[in-house]
């Protein structure tokens, strides 16, 4: 019976890499043991067979980008803290291996409004954050919102032309009905509580809501409490 040694040291003793090199390869999902992928360089082998992939590089893994389609009733911090290979989305396990690192260093971009469900985003890759935050003001956002009561009358055409509300003008947006009970709205980097008091300024009462889509990203049938990575074809 072989001591249990870190992988990263098996690797080296395997393939005469350095060290980093060890750590890189590892962590990018190239190196299995007894035929599973580990991506943990302290992970302790005995006897196991390590294996390296043949087409292994030592670069560290790219930044990713997962879109959450996060329940009703859950924060931030605890919406990250969900993510996992666990919560993948079942329809969704292809392409992309889910790897640790995927779910460090991660930090969320664009704020749902308060109360709601649906899209959030959560990246390792600076070029999105950077999108999403100084772009926010020509990136369309879109909600499905579920309200109850009796709309006043031209309520949709004030919406869609901007509102006073006790002194304060609202800004237009783009509003429809989805079904009886349900209004979609689309409109760019609105503020907190935007949708809420549009619905109150027309006398309806807002349910719920749900973002649905960022700019050309949508969540899509991505069940509740689970998620998927962003594709490279996807823009916000």
């Amino acid at each position: 019976m072989t001591d249990p040694i870190r992988l990263s040291k098996r690797l080296i003793e395997l393939v005469g890499c350095s060290r980093r090199e060890a750590e890189l390869f590892i962590e990018g999902g190239w190196v299995t043991v007894d035929g599973e992928v580990v991506d943990e360089p302290q992970f302790k082998v005995g006897d196991q067979k390590v294996e390296l992939d043949k087409d292994a590089k030592a670069t560290a893994p790219e930044p990713v980008t997962l879109l959450l389609n996060m329940p009703a009733g859950m924060d931030t911090e605890t919406a990250m803290r969900s993510l996992g290979a666990d919560t993948l989305s079942e329809e969704h396990r292809f392409g992309k291996r889910p790897l640790r690192g995927h779910f460090l260093r991660l930090t969320a971009g664009a704020d749902l409004q308060p109360g709601a469900s649906g899209l959030l985003v959560f990246t390792q890759d600076w070029k999105v954050l950077r999108k999403l935050t100084a772009d926010a003001a020509k990136i369309e956002q879109e909600y499905v919102v579920e309200v109850e009561g009796e709309m006043t009358e031209h309520g949709l055409n004030r919406m869609q032309h901007g509102l006073r509300v006790k002194g304060t003008e609202l800004p237009p947006v783009k509003a429809s009905w989805q079904s009886e009970n349900r209004l979609r709205f689309a409109m760019k980097n609105p503020q907190p509580g935007l949708l809420t008091r549009l619905c109150e300024a027309v006398g309806l009462k807002v349910l719920g809501m749900r973002r649905i889509r960022i700019g050309g990203v949508s969540i899509g049938k991505v069940p509740a409490g689970q998620w998927r990575y962003l594709s490279g074809k996807e823009k916000f």
